[in-house]
Protein backbone atom coordinates (compact mmCIF):
# COMPACT_ATOMS: atom_id res chain seq x y z
CA UNK A 1 0.00 0.00 0.00
CA UNK A 2 1.44 3.37 -1.25
CA UNK A 3 1.31 6.58 0.49
CA UNK A 4 2.12 10.22 -0.55
CA UNK A 5 5.27 11.19 0.44
CA UNK A 6 6.37 14.89 1.61
CA UNK A 7 9.12 16.18 -0.08
CA UNK A 8 9.01 19.80 0.29
CA UNK A 9 9.05 22.03 3.23
CA UNK A 10 5.38 23.56 1.91
CA UNK A 11 3.80 20.16 2.54
CA UNK A 12 5.31 19.59 5.94
CA UNK A 13 4.09 22.83 6.91
CA UNK A 14 0.63 21.90 5.72
CA UNK A 15 0.65 18.15 6.95
CA UNK A 16 1.50 19.58 10.51
CA UNK A 17 -1.31 21.63 10.26
CA UNK A 18 -3.87 19.33 9.03
CA UNK A 19 -2.85 16.80 11.69
CA UNK A 20 -3.61 19.66 14.26
CA UNK A 21 -7.16 20.48 12.70
CA UNK A 22 -7.18 22.19 10.04
CA UNK A 23 -8.99 23.28 7.93
CA UNK A 24 -11.54 22.07 10.93
CA UNK A 25 -9.83 24.50 12.95
CA UNK A 26 -8.76 27.54 13.38
CA UNK A 27 -4.93 27.58 13.83
CA UNK A 28 -4.42 31.06 15.46
CA UNK A 29 -0.38 30.87 14.24
CA UNK A 30 0.74 33.12 11.67
CA UNK A 31 2.87 31.92 8.40
CA UNK A 32 6.12 33.54 10.05
CA UNK A 33 5.97 32.09 13.72
CA UNK A 34 4.93 28.39 11.75
CA UNK A 35 8.48 29.27 9.53
CA UNK A 36 10.31 29.50 12.70
CA UNK A 37 9.16 26.54 14.23
CA UNK A 38 9.59 23.98 11.53
CA UNK A 39 12.77 26.01 11.39
CA UNK A 40 13.80 24.92 15.01
CA UNK A 41 12.81 21.23 13.78
CA UNK A 42 15.17 20.99 11.69
CA UNK A 43 18.08 22.24 13.27
CA UNK A 44 16.68 19.87 15.99
CA UNK A 45 16.92 17.06 13.47
CA UNK A 46 20.36 18.08 11.86
CA UNK A 47 22.53 18.16 15.08
CA UNK A 48 20.77 15.35 16.78
CA UNK A 49 19.10 12.25 14.96
CA UNK A 50 21.52 10.24 13.02
CA UNK A 51 19.83 10.89 9.88
CA UNK A 52 20.26 14.37 9.86
CA UNK A 53 23.70 14.61 9.01
CA UNK A 54 26.29 12.73 7.92
CA UNK A 55 29.88 11.58 7.78
CA UNK A 56 32.45 13.44 4.81
CA UNK A 57 35.97 13.48 4.05
CA UNK A 58 36.36 17.11 2.35
CA UNK A 59 39.48 17.25 0.02
CA UNK A 60 40.71 20.79 0.23
CA UNK A 61 43.25 22.08 -2.00
CA UNK A 62 45.73 24.70 0.84
CA UNK A 63 46.10 28.47 -1.05
CA UNK A 64 47.98 30.83 -0.64
CA UNK A 65 45.07 32.95 0.74
CA UNK A 66 45.00 30.73 3.87
CA UNK A 67 48.60 30.45 4.25
CA UNK A 68 48.80 34.36 4.80
CA UNK A 69 45.81 34.50 7.05
CA UNK A 70 46.65 31.29 9.18
CA UNK A 71 42.74 29.76 8.72
CA UNK A 72 40.48 28.38 6.19
CA UNK A 73 37.30 30.65 6.10
CA UNK A 74 34.05 28.68 4.89
CA UNK A 75 32.24 31.85 4.72
CA UNK A 76 34.58 32.87 2.73
CA UNK A 77 34.74 30.24 0.01
CA UNK A 78 35.36 32.80 -3.22
CA UNK A 79 38.49 33.42 -1.55
CA UNK A 80 39.30 30.24 0.88
CA UNK A 81 39.09 27.19 -2.53
CA UNK A 82 40.90 27.61 -4.87
CA UNK A 83 38.80 28.26 -8.40
CA UNK A 84 38.77 24.59 -10.16
CA UNK A 85 37.22 23.28 -6.79
CA UNK A 86 34.45 25.81 -7.06
CA UNK A 87 32.60 23.80 -9.36
CA UNK A 88 31.99 20.59 -7.67
CA UNK A 89 28.87 20.01 -6.24
CA UNK A 90 30.28 19.61 -2.67
CA UNK A 91 30.88 22.98 -2.17
CA UNK A 92 26.97 24.10 -2.78
CA UNK A 93 26.09 26.03 0.70
CA UNK A 94 28.97 23.86 2.26
CA UNK A 95 29.60 26.74 4.81
CA UNK A 96 25.49 26.67 5.79
CA UNK A 97 25.61 22.94 6.62
CA UNK A 98 29.18 21.84 8.39
CA UNK A 99 28.19 21.03 12.20
CA UNK A 100 31.72 19.95 12.93
CA UNK A 101 35.42 18.98 11.92
CA UNK A 102 36.76 15.73 13.44
CA UNK A 103 40.13 16.52 11.97
CA UNK A 104 42.18 17.08 9.68
CA UNK A 105 44.52 14.77 7.27
CA UNK A 106 47.75 15.31 5.08
CA UNK A 107 47.39 13.10 1.81
CA UNK A 108 50.30 10.86 0.97
CA UNK A 109 51.81 12.16 4.59
CA UNK A 110 54.19 9.45 6.13
CA UNK A 111 57.29 9.54 8.60
CA UNK A 112 59.82 9.57 5.69
CA UNK A 113 58.83 12.56 3.71
CA UNK A 114 59.13 11.02 0.30
CA UNK A 115 56.99 9.62 -1.99
CA UNK A 116 59.04 7.14 -4.50
CA UNK A 117 60.31 3.59 -4.59
CA UNK A 118 63.10 4.30 -1.98
CA UNK A 119 60.12 5.03 0.86
CA UNK A 120 60.16 3.09 3.85
CA UNK A 121 56.88 2.49 3.90
CA UNK A 122 57.11 1.25 0.17
CA UNK A 123 59.53 -1.10 0.34
CA UNK A 124 58.48 -2.59 3.76
CA UNK A 125 55.34 -3.39 2.10
CA UNK A 126 56.61 -5.14 -1.00
CA UNK A 127 58.76 -6.95 1.62
CA UNK A 128 55.52 -8.12 3.56
CA UNK A 129 53.42 -8.72 0.43
CA UNK A 130 56.41 -10.64 -0.98
CA UNK A 131 56.74 -12.96 2.19
CA UNK A 132 52.58 -13.56 2.05
CA UNK A 133 52.19 -14.45 -1.59
CA UNK A 134 54.83 -17.49 -0.68
CA UNK A 135 52.96 -18.15 2.48
CA UNK A 136 55.59 -17.24 5.01
CA UNK A 137 53.96 -14.32 6.92
CA UNK A 138 50.48 -14.20 8.01
CA UNK A 139 47.86 -11.48 7.98
CA UNK A 140 47.99 -11.42 11.89
CA UNK A 141 51.63 -10.10 11.62
CA UNK A 142 50.95 -7.68 9.16
CA UNK A 143 48.23 -6.12 10.77
CA UNK A 144 50.25 -5.96 13.79
CA UNK A 145 53.03 -4.10 12.00
CA UNK A 146 50.63 -1.60 10.41
CA UNK A 147 49.66 -0.39 13.83
CA UNK A 148 52.90 -0.22 15.00
CA UNK A 149 54.17 2.06 11.89
CA UNK A 150 51.27 4.16 12.43
CA UNK A 151 52.25 4.80 16.29
CA UNK A 152 55.79 5.56 15.37
CA UNK A 153 54.27 7.90 12.79
CA UNK A 154 51.96 9.76 14.96
CA UNK A 155 54.63 9.90 17.67
CA UNK A 156 57.62 10.95 14.89
CA UNK A 157 55.31 13.25 12.69
CA UNK A 158 52.09 13.58 14.69
CA UNK A 159 48.81 15.25 13.27
CA UNK A 160 47.63 18.29 12.55
CA UNK A 161 45.82 19.87 15.65
CA UNK A 162 42.89 22.33 14.76
CA UNK A 163 40.77 24.31 16.20
CA UNK A 164 37.05 24.86 14.37
CA UNK A 165 35.24 27.76 15.66
CA UNK A 166 31.46 26.36 14.72
CA UNK A 167 29.51 29.53 14.79
CA UNK A 168 32.56 31.51 13.01
CA UNK A 169 32.72 28.56 10.28
CA UNK A 170 36.21 29.16 10.68
CA UNK A 171 39.35 26.21 10.90
CA UNK A 172 42.44 26.73 12.10
CA UNK A 173 45.33 24.43 11.58
CA UNK A 174 47.78 24.44 14.21
CA UNK A 175 51.60 24.14 13.17
CA UNK A 176 53.90 26.13 10.75
CA UNK A 177 52.17 27.85 7.37
CA UNK A 178 54.95 28.85 5.24
CA UNK A 179 54.34 30.56 2.06
CA UNK A 180 58.02 28.67 1.31
CA UNK A 181 59.32 24.78 0.63
CA UNK A 182 59.79 24.33 5.37
CA UNK A 183 56.10 24.87 6.53
CA UNK A 184 54.13 21.87 7.62
CA UNK A 185 51.34 23.16 4.61
CA UNK A 186 52.01 24.86 1.67
CA UNK A 187 50.06 26.36 -1.15
CA UNK A 188 49.40 23.91 -3.50
CA UNK A 189 49.35 20.96 -0.78
CA UNK A 190 46.11 18.71 -0.44
CA UNK A 191 44.44 17.95 3.21
CA UNK A 192 41.38 15.65 3.99
CA UNK A 193 39.15 17.51 5.91
CA UNK A 194 37.07 14.95 8.05
CA UNK A 195 33.76 16.67 9.40
CA UNK A 196 29.85 15.97 9.58
CA UNK A 197 27.54 18.13 7.67
CA UNK A 198 23.75 18.64 7.55
CA UNK A 199 21.53 16.79 4.76
CA UNK A 200 20.89 19.24 1.71
CA UNK A 201 17.24 20.76 2.13
CA UNK A 202 16.92 21.43 -1.50
CA UNK A 203 15.15 19.24 -4.33
CA UNK A 204 17.89 16.38 -3.99
CA UNK A 205 16.89 15.32 -0.92
CA UNK A 206 13.05 15.36 -1.07
CA UNK A 207 12.49 12.52 1.56
CA UNK A 208 14.16 14.49 4.69
CA UNK A 209 10.72 15.81 5.50
CA UNK A 210 8.93 12.85 5.13
CA UNK A 211 10.95 11.82 8.14
CA UNK A 212 8.59 10.80 11.07
CA UNK A 213 10.72 12.51 13.99
CA UNK A 214 10.52 15.77 12.30
CA UNK A 215 7.04 15.46 11.00
CA UNK A 216 6.09 14.89 15.26
CA UNK A 217 8.08 17.34 16.51
CA UNK A 218 7.52 20.38 14.15
CA UNK A 219 3.56 19.45 14.55
CA UNK A 220 4.14 20.02 18.30
CA UNK A 221 6.40 22.94 17.87
CA UNK A 222 3.67 24.48 16.33
CA UNK A 223 1.17 23.37 19.03
CA UNK A 224 2.98 24.68 21.56
CA UNK A 225 3.26 28.54 19.61
CA UNK A 226 -0.29 27.73 19.20
CA UNK A 227 -1.15 27.49 23.12
CA UNK A 228 1.32 30.51 23.73
CA UNK A 229 -0.77 32.44 21.11
CA UNK A 230 -4.01 31.86 22.73
CA UNK A 231 -2.99 32.37 26.27
CA UNK A 232 -2.56 35.40 26.12
CA UNK A 233 -6.63 36.08 26.32
CA UNK A 234 -6.84 33.23 29.22
CA UNK A 235 -10.06 33.22 30.60
CA UNK A 236 -11.96 35.19 27.80
CA UNK A 237 -15.05 33.79 26.88
CA UNK A 238 -16.29 33.49 23.51
CA UNK A 239 -19.60 34.04 22.21
CA UNK A 240 -21.43 30.53 22.31
CA UNK A 241 -19.76 30.45 26.01
CA UNK A 242 -16.53 28.87 24.64
CA UNK A 243 -13.87 29.50 26.94
CA UNK A 244 -9.85 29.60 25.43
CA UNK A 245 -7.53 27.42 27.06
CA UNK A 246 -4.28 28.38 25.47
CA UNK A 247 -2.03 26.27 28.92
CA UNK A 248 -3.07 22.85 28.15
CA UNK A 249 -2.23 22.93 24.64
CA UNK A 250 0.87 24.07 26.00
CA UNK A 251 1.01 21.31 28.55
CA UNK A 252 0.12 18.74 25.94
CA UNK A 253 2.83 19.80 23.91
CA UNK A 254 5.58 19.79 26.42
CA UNK A 255 4.35 16.66 27.62
CA UNK A 256 5.01 15.18 23.83
CA UNK A 257 7.95 17.11 22.82
CA UNK A 258 9.80 15.64 25.76
CA UNK A 259 8.78 12.28 25.05
CA UNK A 260 9.69 12.58 21.40
CA UNK A 261 13.79 14.31 22.85
CA UNK A 262 13.63 11.21 24.85
CA UNK A 263 12.78 8.72 22.00
CA UNK A 264 15.76 10.53 19.81
CA UNK A 265 17.98 10.18 21.98
CA UNK A 266 16.92 6.11 22.78
CA UNK A 267 16.19 5.22 19.14
CA UNK A 268 17.68 8.18 16.46
CA UNK A 269 20.77 9.67 18.07
CA UNK A 270 24.27 8.36 17.37
CA UNK A 271 26.15 6.45 20.33
CA UNK A 272 28.70 8.79 21.86
CA UNK A 273 32.12 8.27 20.71
CA UNK A 274 35.01 6.79 23.14
CA UNK A 275 38.69 7.91 23.02
CA UNK A 276 41.11 5.67 25.05
CA UNK A 277 44.73 6.44 25.45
Amino acid sequence: MSYTKINSREKLTDYCLRRLGYPVVEINVSDDQIDDRVDDALQMYFEYHADGSHNLRLPLKITQYQIDRGRIDFSDIKNSVADEQLSNPIWVNIADRILSVAGVFPINANSSGSNNFMDFQYQLRMNDLGDLSQGVGEMAYYEQLQQHLSMVDIKLTGHPQIIYLRRENILFIEGDLKSGTKGDLKAGDYIIIDCFISQRTDGSADTLYDDIFLKEFATNLIKKQWGENLSKFEGVTLPGGVNINGQRLIEEANTEIEQIRQRMQLEYDLPPNFFIG
